[in-house]
């Protein structure tokens, strides 16, 4: 079973999506592995149509690539008054190289002028967690909140700065990251994955 494994390569190249994975599952006695502790570039084209698809492909690359169980994750943006967009393409909403600030820029464009009322978007994430010998789990996350009209705060990454959450009435930017993982649709998925591999080991040991 993939929680016999005493690590697991987070396969990303972000540097905070590495760090948030870390504190989340940080006490599960699993080392979380990065891509260049087992020198992989964690180049993986995120073709697919759906969040699933495009975490699956990379944990598959992730397990293949060191030999060990992987676990991958995309995560998208679903903005009521665009339909839906920026979705499945998020991280690269304002071009392929994924800057985040441009995508900040272009979404704060989309909704000029659009009123708060109208202003609701869904946070989703999608982690998959793959193992060499096949077994394969999908977790998933979500948070509901609004775009802001101006980005708040100087923590998180990404659209947190413009992201803000139905519970606090503040921007993911503008909490801790304790606050954060105990809302946000990563720390949800990554709280049902640590779910998974501490009833996975119990069942193991007896």
């Amino acid at each position: 079973m993939i929680a016999g494994f005493a690590r697991i390569l987070a396969a990303t190249g972000n540097p905070h999506k590495l760090e948030e994975i870390r504190q989340i599952l940080a006490g599960t006695g699993i080392a979380v592995v990065s891509t260049a502790e087992v020198g992989w570039d964690a180049e993986v084209e995120e073709d697919g149509a759906t969040l699933e698809a495009n975490a699956l492909k990379k944990a598959r690359a992730g397990a293949a690539a060191a030999g060990f169980p992987a676990l991958a994750d995309d995560t998208g943006l679903f903005v009521d008054a665009l339909d839906g967009a920026p979705g499945v393409l998020s991280a690269r909403y304002a071009g392929p190289e994924g800057d985040a600030a441009a995508n900040c820029v272009k979404l704060l464009a989309a909704l000029d002028g659009v009123p708060p009322r109208r202003r609701g978007a869904a946070f989703r994430c999608v982690i998959a967690l793959v193992s060499p010998e096949g077994p394969e789990r999908v977790f998933t996350g979500s948070v509901r909140g609004r775009i802001t009209t101006a980005k708040r705060g100087t923590a998180g990454f990404g659209y947190d700065p413009l992201f803000e959450a139905e519970e606090t009435g503040r921007t993911f930017a503008e909490m801790s990251a304790e606050e954060k993982h105990g809302l946000s649709h990563r720390g949800r998925a990554l709280a049902a994955l640590r779910d998974y591999l501490a009833g996975s080991a119990e069942k193991e040991c007896s």
